[in-house]
């Protein structure tokens, strides 16, 4: 129970990784606000979770906004933000991205993000306690070809995560972030430009540990860096990738 009856937000928990962040804070003991646009697939992790939801789209202020209001009303304080919603482009040459696809892929990976800071930040400063983790990628640190200017939003989160940590240090607020390989999520297909056997098997070779993050794997690196059990780690990247970045 090394997150009991701490307060905790996920966003993008409806599914992949930000589900399996949630099912092992449940575990764990915190109480949560699970977030995500897809109000179908929320609704039933919730349950599944009997855990709290809100949907919301992280990319929007007002809905940001809203959620704050909502959090603070149910349990007057957050110990733990988790930064989780992420889109992708699909593979293609830099110059082919449409600018509608570049905004969205900055808007949900990076502007949330910045959401985070605008209005939790404060609460958090205020009482001089509070976690946040932002969840990367390997993209972030070792881009692949053809995922340009997501591998780009990626490197933002990781510098992002750091300036956050020196800056909220003095108020005793950590950040951290996790960074996974690809992994069994809705994104996996857009990653490798396709769910053939052979661009598995390309993908896999790239992992010397042979296999795919799961969420399970994201869940209990989260665990660890939210918990009181990491209290002296703030601004670490964790990669969490079966050694892809070696």
């Amino acid at each position: 129970m090394r997150l009991n009856n701490k307060i905790a937000i996920i966003t993008g928990s409806a599914s992949g990784f930000g589900k399996g962040i949630a099912k092992k804070f449940t575990e764990e003991g915190a109480n949560l606000i699970l977030v995500d646009v897809n109000y179908k697939l929320l609704k039933e992790v919730s349950k599944n979770l009997s855990q709290d939801y809100f949907v919301a789209d992280v990319s929007k202020a007002s809905n940001f906004n809203s959620l704050l209001k909502y959090a603070y009303k149910k349990y007057n304080s957050v110990d733990i933000f988790v930064n989780n919603a992420g889109i992708t482009h699909k593979p293609k040459p830099m110059e082919t991205v449409t600018e509608k696809e570049f905004d969205k892929v900055f808007s949900v990976n990076a502007k949330s993000v910045y959401y985070c800071g605008k209005y939790f930040v404060p609460r958090m400063k205020k009482i001089k306690r509070g976690v946040i983790l932002n969840v990367a990628s390997t993209a972030g640190l070792s881009p692949r070809p053809k995922l340009n200017w997501y591998n780009a939003s990626k490197g933002w989160m990781i510098t992002a995560t750091k300036a956050m940590a020196v800056e909220l240090a003095p108020f005793n607020v950590r950040v951290n972030a996790i960074a996974p390989v690809a992994g069994k999520t809705p994104l996996l297909k857009s990653f490798m430009g396709g769910n053939t056997q052979k661009k598995k098997q390309t993908f896999l070779s790239t992992i010397p540990l042979g296999r795919f993050s799961t969420p399970q794997d994201m869940g209990n690196a989260a665990c660890f860096l939210c918990s009181d059990e990491a209290s002296m780690i703030t601004g670490t990247v964790l990669e969490v990738d079966g050694g892809r970045c070696i």
